[in-house]
């Protein structure tokens, strides 16, 4: 995978991060969790559930934005 493909790939994740997080707060860890794998399938990216469940945790925690990247590299 070339850096431009990876750096489309964060894109989409961030996008649908950003979109999931902005109206799943209080919403049950399994709902955002669901709101996630849909929004990556439409976007046509394939993330692995470690990194699925990383992504729910962070939004589940931070309550606002929530950096894809940051979380994934951690």
């Amino acid at each position: 995978m070339t850096d431009e493909q990876t750096d489309e790939k964060m894109e989409a994740i961030q996008a649908v991060v950003d979109r999931v997080s902005s109206w799943q707060d209080g919403a049950t860890e399994g709902t955002v969790e669901g709101e996630l794998r849909d929004g990556f399938g439409e976007a046509g990216v394939e993330v692995s559930d470690e990194d699925l469940q990383k992504l729910a945790d962070a939004i589940q925690g931070e309550h606002g934005a929530v950096s894809a990247q940051e979380v994934l590299s951690a």
